[in-house]
This record gives C-alpha cells, structure tokens and sequence, in this order.
C-alpha cells in the first residue's frame, strides 16, 4: 500500500523533480517491503533483524521526503495526512514484528527490553539447603 500511494502522489510532482525527489521517494518505498521481503528469507533471527532495520530507516526516509513534497507545495496536507497515517501504522508493525525475533542486541529504535523467560521451571535446586 505505501508503495502505491508514493507512486500516486509522486506523479504529481512536478517534471524537474523526475530524477530528484520522484525518485529518491519512489526508491525509499520501495525499499521498505523489499528489505522486509528479504529479511524473511534469511535464515536466522539476527539477520532478519537487521533487515527490518533497514527497512524501517527506508520508511523513515520516505516519511521525510514526502514532508519535503509538502513543504515544497507538491501535495497538500489533506492528501498525505492518510498515507504517512499509514506509514506510521507500518512502523508500528515493523517494531513489534523486531521485537519478536530472538535477538540479544538490536540499533535503536529497537531497544530490547530484558527477555523474561519463557520457561516456568524454576533454574534453582528444589532442595532447601542445610545450615
């Protein structure tokens, strides 16, 4: 979906902007789903993570570009608010989807909090000890 409504807004854009900001935006939602799609292919956890990071640095990105085509009058407030709504939600996804792989470390803004663990046996001996 955020591809689709960069593209949509982008064409709006003015000719000059062709190989500028249509396509440095264009390229920045693309990469969102395409490092999400890699990451999935990975085979283990902490790469999966990192790309995951790369994709939501990509929406980041993205985000900023279309505040500057905002700035720059290319599309009015009214016509983006929903789509970086959208991108705001696809933010949140990508957090909670990090944050549920088991990686020990992670860049922020995926601070790890400290894993509780999963098991309910107690590690302890279950002998009282003996002064």
């Amino acid at each position: 979906m955020l591809n689709r409504d960069t593209y949509r807004l982008s064409r709006a854009f003015p000719p000059g902007e062709a190989f500028a900001l249509t396509a440095q935006v264009r390229r920045s939602s693309t990469s969102v789903a395409a490092n999400i799609a890699e990451g999935a292919g990975r085979n283990s956890d902490p790469d999966f993570a990192r790309f995951l990071e790369q994709a939501y640095g990509s929406l980041m990105e993205t985000a900023s570009h279309l505040y500057l085509a905002l700035d720059e009058g290319y599309v009015d407030e009214a016509t983006l608010a929903p789509v970086l709504d959208r991108a705001s939600g696809l933010a949140g996804r990508i957090v909670v989807l990090n944050h549920s792989l088991e990686v020990a470390r992670s860049k922020t803004p995926f601070a790890r909090p400290a894993r509780q663990p999963t098991s309910t046996l107690d590690a302890r001996p279950s002998t009282p000890v003996i002064e």
